[in-house]
């Protein structure tokens, strides 16, 4: 079981190295954090998360050794609805850990505000990712308009979505 704890701002560094990878972004080479001011500022937000929503991204470890895996859980999406999201270092990805993280963060959600839906905004040829959405229970709802950044994406929820699809 892998070890779930709140990001904070210690955590910059190990998540600048997962977050800056390339190899973890080929489906999205512009989203890559291309330096550490970059991944700081994306801390920031998400620890700040836990006091304002109280829930958002935990850092992700192996339990005993404690070494930084990957980010990730359920946090507060601009449109109201939970935005579940998995991220996992290259190097540890097709052991089963984003299925496990995604399962504790829809769980954290579900806990937190029942009433509102969780999605995994997906990029339609990221396959791996809509694989995990799929396996986690979460239905595909077709694309729609990402409120974080006004991208098109794959919504997958685990009900219907009440916002309009892109025209």
């Amino acid at each position: 079981m892998l070890q779930l704890d709140p990001v904070v701002p210690a955590d910059t560094d190990a998540l600048f190295g997962i977050l800056s990878d390339p190899a973890g972004w080929w489906f999205d080479p512009a989203g890559r954090h291309r330096d550490v001011g970059t991944t700081r500022r994306w801390v920031e937000r998400a620890a700040g998360r836990w006091g304002s929503d109280g829930l958002s991204y935990w850092t992700v470890r192996l339990p005993g050794t404690g070494e930084v895996v990957g980010v990730g859980g359920a946090q507060r999406h601009r449109s109201g609805v939970w935005n579940l999201y998995y991220r996992i270092a290259a190097a540890h990805q097709r052991n089963g850990y984003a299925l496990e993280l995604g399962s504790a963060g829809i769980d954290a959600a579900h806990a937190a505000d029942p009433a509102r839906p969780v999605v995994a905004w997906v990029a339609e040829h990221n396959h791996p990712s809509r694989r995990v959405a799929e396996r986690l229970g979460l239905r595909l709802h077709g694309l729609h308009v990402d409120a974080a950044d006004g991208a098109v994406r794959l919504a997958y929820a685990d009900r219907p979505l009440r916002e309009a699809p892109p025209a």
